[in-house]
């Protein structure tokens, strides 16, 4: 005897060699042989054989036309005999009986089991919407096959075009056009983002860099609402001539200086600080706006402004005006550089000039202020100001010593880039030139002696501290806090960042809580916006801190990105790229010319400062990666430069504070405390 049977919804036959009880042991056409239930048996025959049998069965089942089967079946519960003797005209045969169950089974939207051989038809409804689907997907189907073959031939579907960023950053995966783009790059053997490239979804691999930070960090655009200018507290006028030191490229002048020699030999030196703080107010409108973004975005050759032009353009210290200023002055005697006194107002600074690095960096050199010589802007002043910042600098470093640091290393060499027109220039410039290191001393000066006044006044600020953790890595680690503690890197007891209020948003809240200090003196924890332990100013550490690093990724990403351009720039025709490098660490070198960092996999070792030549092979715009071999490598120079190179490992492997360039430079750094 042969059995036809159901196996968990596969349809079997097979010959019974034996029955016991309630079971039966079948052999099967391929000779296994297995256990079935009596409950599941369909169907037994005598003959064909099963192989046969299953054979005829399958040809009759893709001979039924379904619809005409739902038609005769009626509405009411039926066995598959019932309904077989309905459709044949007769008692079903054997193989047709099968024939029939296996149909209706792999109809599940026309028929619906009820039990062992038996069905119901489904109802109209239920049926049409379902046809109606399954025509849907079948539609859908083709025209996925139509945005596979468009984008096989590197054409971009229409369909796709409003909903790139959102394919490539963030699928949903449930949609025919990531299918599509999908099953593309896997035909293709290719990454998606290259596939948009090569159809336009993207235009370059700089868009591309650009489009997904955007699309991660600013998801409903970088447009500002329509802002309000807000009115502005009557000023005493500073009986001062202040003036800013920038790079050309810098629009948001936070801060100036001015220097008073007073009667008696001392000198009264200014630090002027824009006060935007003054026009906007905790929980206003344009509090919101500063707060969503709580930093200003750099990348070369461009930036995200944290306010608005029109914002900045009340409060930026622009020349031949009296600029609204939160201003420290610092009486100096000048026989020993020592501080005899601080204080804080606000008031309006005449703005007498902005001065630039590009124009007085080749000027304001070490040489020409020793010997008291070139012709240029506030020469008096900047000669005065240099004597007192090496003053200021040397009491850092022996604070810094007497934490356990080494003195910090000048001669290290930052990177300026600038871009027009696509066209990337890098330029060099050494770290702790004297323009460099009066701005940045002073803003220490300024962010320290802040800080101390907010803590003397029992006013929660924010904080950055170093070298509170134990082991090396924890002390390098840089904190933010909301009250006072050392910055070990820095060498102060104290270090609230205040001197960039327009373009970050904890300055603006550390100068929301200086002006109530100023204003109110003792009375000042009563006053100011933020309470001590007041929730939202954690809030508010938290989101900068996590807002700050992903700025400071994507600025690297594309520094990295114009690193890679000016390389193309550079070799030009030529098949392979020479260029000089120094070891970081292991099998990780930085380019001598540019701020390039790359990890050569296998490379010999090589002691922590040697000079290397390298042989760069090819780079990829898209992933940022650099292939290159190694050439030759030389040895250290000396102990001092291995020395130097872990100070420098510090900072760019891992984030030391340290201070480079003046404050707004659009180049590797963003301010004289960004890293």
């Amino acid at each position: 005897m042969n059995l036809f049977f159901d196996e968990s919804g596969d349809f079997k036959a097979g010959v019974s060699m034996a029955q016991q009880g309630e079971a039966y042991q079948v052999e099967m056409p391929s000779g296994k042989r297995a256990k079935v239930r009596a409950k599941d048996v369909l169907l037994q025959f005598a003959s064909p054989s099963p192989a046969e049998f299953m054979t005829e069965a399958q040809a009759i089942a893709a001979d039924i036309d379904l619809d005409f089967l739902w038609e005769v079946a009626g509405q009411e519960e039926f066995g598959f005999a019932e309904l077989g003797t309905e459709y044949f005209g007769h008692d079903p045969k054997p193989h047709e009986a099968a024939g029939l169950i296996m149909r209706m089974h792999a109809a599940p939207i026309y028929f619906q089991k009820k039990g062992k051989g038996r069905y119901k038809a489904a109802p109209e409804t239920a049926l049409k919407a379902a046809l109606a689907g399954i025509e849907k997907k079948r539609q859908q189907g083709l025209i996925q096959a139509q945005y596979v073959e468009e984008l096989k031939a590197n054409k971009l579907p229409d369909a796709m075009r409003n909903i790139v960023h959102q394919l490539l950053f963030k699928p949903d995966k449930n949609t025919i056009e990531y299918k599509a783009l999908d099953a593309a790059c896997n035909e293709l053997q290719i990454a998606p983002q290259r596939l948009m490239l090569a159809a336009g979804g993207i235009a370059s691999a700089k868009e591309l860099h650009f489009s997904r930070f955007l699309f991660e960090s600013f998801p409903k655009g970088i447009g500002f609402p329509a802002i309000q200018i807000p009115s502005l507290p009557e000023l005493p006028v500073a009986d001062v001539q202040a003036f800013s030191i920038d790079d050309v490229t810098t629009t948001e002048i936070d801060d100036a200086m001015s220097v008073t020699r007073l009667p008696d030999g001392k000198v009264k030196v200014g630090i002027h600080i824009a006060a935007p703080g003054l026009g906007i107010k905790r929980d206003d409108a344009l509090d919101a706006i500063a707060r969503q973004r709580l930093s200003t975005v750099y990348m070369p050759g461009d930036k995200i402004t944290m306010l608005p032009d029109e914002l900045v353009d009340a409060f930026t210290l622009a020349e031949g005006k009296v600029c609204p200023a939160l201003s420290l002055y610092a009486t100096v005697d000048t026989s020993d550089w020592s501080v005899l006194s601080t204080e804080t107002r606000a008031e309006g600074v005449p703005i007498a000039a902005n001065l630039r690095h590009n124009d007085l960096d080749g000027l304001v050199t070490e040489e020409n202020l020793a010997a008291n010589a070139g012709d240029y802007p506030h020469k008096d002043d900047l000669s005065l100001l240099w004597q007192w910042v090496q003053v200021l600098e040397k009491a850092r470093m022996v604070k810094r010593e007497a934490f356990g640091l080494r003195p910090e290393q000048n001669n290290r060499v930052d990177f300026n880039f600038y871009v027009e027109d696509d066209v990337v220039s890098i330029q060099r410039r050494k770290r702790g030139a004297p323009l460099d290191k009066i701005v940045a001393e002073l803003m220490i000066f300024a962010n320290s002696t802040w800080g101390k006044f907010l803590h003397d006044h029992g006013v929660p600020g924010i904080y950055r501290s170093q070298g509170m953790g134990h082991g090396w890595a924890a002390k390098m680690q840089v904190k933010m806090v909301t009250h006072a503690a050392p910055h070990q890197g820095l060498g102060v007891d104290q270090y609230a960042w205040s001197t960039s209020p327009l373009r970050r948003y904890t300055d603006l809240v550390n100068q929301w809580q200086i002006l109530a200090c100023a204003e109110h003196g003792v009375t000042a924890p009563l006053a100011a916006p933020f309470k001590q332990r007041d929730a939202d100013l954690f809030a508010i550490v938290s989101a900068f801190d996590a807002a700050y690093s992903a700025y400071a990724s994507f600025q690297s990403d594309m520094e990295r990105y114009w690193c890679l351009r000016w390389l193309g720039q550079e070799k030009g025709d030529a098949p392979t790229m020479q260029v000089d490098a120094v070891v970081l660490k292991d099998e990780i070198v930085r380019l001598t010319d540019i701020p390039l960092v790359i990890r050569l996999p296998g490379m010999p070792q090589a002691a922590r400062g040697a000079q290397v030549r390298l042989d760069l092979l090819r780079w990829d715009e898209v992933d940022l990666s650099v292939e290159a071999r190694v050439l030759e490598i030389q040895q250290a120079n000396s102990a001092d430069a291995a020395e130097e190179l872990d100070e420098e490992m510090q900072e760019d492997l891992l984030e030391a504070d340290a201070e480079p360039v003046p404050d707004d430079v659009a180049g590797p750094v963003a301010d004289a405390t960004d890293k």
